[in-house]
C-alpha cells in the first residue's frame, strides 16, 4: 500500500504550476500546497494502517488495495465501501472536497462496465480496464477538469471565437491525440498525480472535437495549472486559521498547450453520446456522487458539533430558539444521511454485477445540497453571533504578557479560559467568514453542477408512475353524480 511517503516523493516531477505569474517548483514544500499535501499524505497513510482495515484483496489485481477504490459486487461491499470513505472524511471533517476517492469512485463504475466504452472506431474499453487495475496497485490520485472555461453559457465550445478554448482534440497521431485548450475547475489537482479529463455539460455534436475523456499526468509536457489564489499561505497561525492550514485544496484552471495524449490513456474519442455514456450507463456518476454525500455528512456533522459547543459555551443552549435551531442542523444533517443510508439500503445490481446504491435517495439529497448548506452556515452564524467578530487580531495577543491579562480578563466564558474560547471561535470564523469558509459555501452550492441539473437528476430518476397511477386511481374511484 502507498504511504504518505511515498505520495510526497511523487509530486517533486517538475510539474508546471503557477500561482501570482510566478512557477511553482516543488509544491510538497510550497505554502499553498504543502499544508493540503501533508493532509493528502495522511490520508494515505490512514489507509495503509492495518488497523483502519481500509484494504481488501482487489480481485481485478490479487493484490491489496485500498476499498475506496473498489467496485462493489455486493451490498457488504457497498457498505465496506462506505465505511473507508467514512474514515478519510473523518480525518479531514469533511472539508476536503475532492480527495482521491472521489474521482476513484468514477473510476471503478468505468472499469465495471467497459462495454460502455467499445465505440467505434476505436475501441477503448481496455484502456479503462487496464488503467483501473494501476489506480488500484498505485493508489493514484487523480484529480478532475469537467468544466469548459466559463467563456458563455448562451453557446458551447464550437460557437465561440477563437479555436479550442475548450480543450479539445487539436490532432490525431498514430501514438495518440494531441489535446489544445483548457478546462476548470481543477480541485486538488496541483497535489494530485494525474487528471481525469472530460466534459460533463451536454455538448451538441457539432462539439465533436471537444468530446474526449482521458487521464494524464500533471507533470505531462505542456500542461500548465493556472490556481486561484491559495488561502493557507496569509494564514497567520493554526491556531488563527486552523481549517485553511489544512485542507485548502486550491482549484485551477488547466491549460493543455498540444499535449499528446497516447492512445492507452484514452477512453473516450471525439463521441458526444459516449461522453454521456461513460457517466451514467457504467453507475460512475452515482458511485461517484454517492462518495460525495458520504462526505458531505461528515461535514455538516462536524458544522453541527461546533455550533453545539457554541451555544454550550455561550451558555445559550437552553434557550428554546436556540435550541429549535439546533434541532434545524440536526434535522439536515439527519436527513442527508438517511440518505445516504437509504441509496445503500436500496441498492441493487445492475447486469454486470456492480451494485449501485439508488439514484432516487442520492439525487434526492444532492438535489438540495445548495440550500441546505446554506441554511447550515447562516444557523452557525446566528448562533456565533458577535463572537466571531470581537476576537483578538491573531494568536500574538494571548502570546504577549503585555496583552495576555486583557485577553484573559475580558474574553472568556465561565468554565472556559480566553485561549480556548478563542480557539473555538476562529475555528467558527474560519467555517463562515474567512476566504477558505466562503469559497466552501460556493462550492458546496455548485458541488455537482448548477442546482436546475441537480435536481434535474432527482427528477428524473426519483420514479413517479406508481404515485401518478395511486392518484388516478383515486380520482377514478368517484365522479360528478351525488353518490359517485
Amino acid at each position: 500500500m502507498r504511504t504518505g511517503t511515498d505520495y510526497l516523493a511523487a509530486l517533486k516531477d517538475d510539474r508546471e504550476i503557477y500561482i501570482d505569474g510566478q512557477r511553482v517548483h516543488d509544491v510538497a514544500s510550497h505554502p499553498a500546497f504543502a499544508p493540503i499535501a501533508a493532509t493528502v499524505a495522511e490520508l494515505f497513510d490512514l489507509a495503509a494502517d492495518p488497523a483502519t482495515a481500509m484494504t481488501y484483496t482487489a480481485p481485478e489485481t490479487g493484490e491489496a488495495a485500498n476499498l475506496v477504490y473498489s467496485i462493489p459486487r455486493s451490498q457488504a461491499d457497498l457498505a465496506s465501501r462506505r465505511r473507508a470513505i467514512q474514515a478519510w472524511a473523518r480525518h479531514t471533517h469533511g472539508w476536503v472536497g475532492r480527495g482521491p476517492d472521489h474521482v476513484g469512485s468514477f473510476l471503478a463504475g468505468f472499469a465495471a462496465h467497459p462495454e460502455a466504452f467499445a465505440a467505434e472506431p476505436h475501441d477503448l474499453a481496455a484502456n479503462v480496464v487496464s488503467y483501473y487495475r494501476r489506480l488500484l496497485r498505485e493508489s493514484l490520485f487523480v484529480s478532475s477538469a469537467l468544466i469548459p472555461p466559463q467563456v458563455s453559457r448562451a453557446t458551447t465550445a464550437h460557437g465561440w471565437d477563437g479555436e479550442f478554448i475548450q480543450a479539445g482534440v487539436a490532432a490525431e497521431r498514430p501514438d495518440g491525440l494531441v489535446i489544445r485548450g483548457a478546462l476548470m475547475l481543477a480541485t486538488g489537482a496541483a497535489v494530485a498525480d494525474e487528471i481525469f479529463v472530460s466534459c460533463i455539460k451536454p455538448l451538441t455534436p457539432e462539439d465533436r472535437d471537444f468530446a474526449v475523456s482521458f487521464t494524464v499526468p500533471v507533470a505531462a509536457a505542456g500542461l500548465k495549472l493556472y490556481c486561484r489564489r491559495p488561502y493557507a499561505p496569509a494564514a497567520s497561525s493554526r491556531y488563527d486559521y486552523p481549517l485553511s492550514t489544512r485542507y485548502d485544496e486550491t482549484d485551477a484552471l488547466v491549460v493543455f498547450g498540444d499535449v499528446l495524449v497516447p492512445w492507452e490513456r484514452v477512453f473516450v474519442d471525439r463521441d458526444v453520446a459516449g461522453l454521456r455514456r461513460q457517466f451514467f450507463d457504467t453507475g460512475a456518476h452515482v458511485l461517484g456522487n454517492w462518495q460525495a454525500q458520504i462526505r458531505l455528512v461528515v461535514k455538516l456533522q462536524f458544522i453541527l458539533g461546533l455550533a453545539r459547543k457554541i451555544a454550550a459555551v455561550n451558555g445559550t443552549d437552553t434557550f428554546p430558539g436556540v435550541q429549535e435551531r439546533l434541532g434545524e442542523l440536526a434535522s439536515i444533517a439527519s436527513l442527508v444521511e438517511a440518505a445516504v443510508l437509504a441509496a445503500e439500503y436500496q441498492a441493487a445490481p445492475d447486469h454486470s454485477g456492480l451494485w449501485r446504491p439508488d439514484p432516487r435517495f442520492l439525487y434526492g439529497a444532492m438535489g438540495l445540497q445548495a440550500e441546505f448548506y446554506l441554511r447550515v452556515i447562516a444557523i452557525l452564524r446566528e448562533l456565533a453571533g458577535g463572537g466571531v467578530l470581537q476576537l483578538p487580531a491573531s494568536v500574538a495577543d494571548l502570546q504577549n504578557p503585555a496583552t495576555r491579562a486583557d485577553i484573559d480578563r475580558y474574553v472568556q466564558s465561565p468554565g472556559l479560559e480566553a485561549a480556548e474560547r478563542v480557539k473555538l471561535f476562529k475555528l467558527a470564523w474560519d467555517a463562515v467568514g474567512s476566504e477558505f469558509g466562503g469559497r466552501h459555501q460556493q462550492y458546496e452550492m455548485f458541488y455537482a453542477g448548477a442546482p436546475f441539473v441537480v435536481k434535474g437528476y432527482a427528477y428524473r430518476h426519483y420514479g413517479y408512475e406508481q404515485h401518478v397511477a395511486d392518484v388516478e386511481a383515486f380520482l377514478a374511484s368517484y365522479g360528478t353524480g351525488p353518490s359517485s
